[in-house]
């Protein structure tokens, strides 16, 4: 019985980027906990091997793969389809970000933050749509409020995460006629290794916290019920979809509160 009194994906066979921690790991968790077989694939060798130590190695198989890499992402491919022979499920969640305005980061970093974030997404689906056309599958991507609106200071990153957006968009316009559905959740600032140094300075933790209506920080669990609920048969007639999970950040237009005297 799955710790959370669920078992939506009993045989299922599931892939997840970026898998070795935050919302990735705790997402592979969430499917493993309700019967699914799951991939992990992360390029982080050390992270990836302390996960999947304590992990049931009947249901999780690992990668150790850079989704950056076209050639790694094609083996990646051959490897899904000898270990699992199909795919029902693939949550594309692996992302990297970088400081500063586009003054501060030469075309470098864009492209480093691109590799991953947004032109990786975009090849990892395209390289396992065939797959999923037959099995009549779908994708979950890992967008971000970041995406659907802009944040002072991290101007590369947010628009990497518009394009997660929008490829959301189109794929799930191009691939519905072949059954696909393809959705994506927009995190708030979630407590990860992504976060972790932003997360030490309390300032800036309660100048987030004021601003989120639930008055909290996000958990990658909390990300994971939204991604599996997305990816689950709950959601069968759902596609296109961009689903802040953000505590409530975005029902904001911004504005400070008023004062109420």
């Amino acid at each position: 019985m799955a710790l959370h009194g669920l078992s939506r994906f009993i045989g299922r066979k599931v892939l997840v980027t970026g898998a070795a921690s935050g919302i990735g790991h705790a997402t592979a968790l969430r499917f493993l906990e309700e019967g699914a077989h799951v991939l992990l694939v992360d390029r982080d060798d050390a992270k990836l091997k302390t996960v999947m130590a304590s992990l049931d190695s009947t249901k999780a198989k690992a990668s150790l793969t850079d989704i950056s890499q076209p050639d790694q992402v094609e083996a990646l491919l051959a490897f899904t389809k000898q270990t699992f022979g199909t795919l029902d499920i693939l949550v594309n969640n692996a992302g990297v970000t970088t400081m500063g305005t586009v003054l501060d980061g030469d075309l470098s970093a864009w492209q480093t933050v691109c590799a991953t974030t947004l032109t990786g997404t975009l090849n990892v689906s395209r390289t396992f749509l065939p797959l999923l056309i037959e099995s009549k599958g779908n994708i979950v991507n890992t967008a971000s409020v970041s995406g659907m609106r802009g944040d002072w200071n991290t101007a590369y990153y947010d628009v990497a995460k518009g394009g997660v957006v929008n490829l959301t968009r189109v794929l799930a316009m191009d691939h519905g006629k072949d059954g696909v559905r393809v959705n994506a959740i927009c995190p708030s600032v979630t407590r990860t290794a992504m976060t972790a140094d932003a997360l030490k300075n309390p300032a800036f933790v309660k100048s987030v916290e004021d601003r989120i209506p639930l008055q909290r920080l996000g958990e990658p669990e909390d990300m994971a019920a939204a991604i599996t609920f997305l990816a689950s048969d709950d959601a069968a007639y759902i596609t296109g979809l961009i689903m802040p999970v953000d505590g409530g950040v975005t029902a904001s237009n911004g504005q400070p509160p008023f004062p109420m005297d």
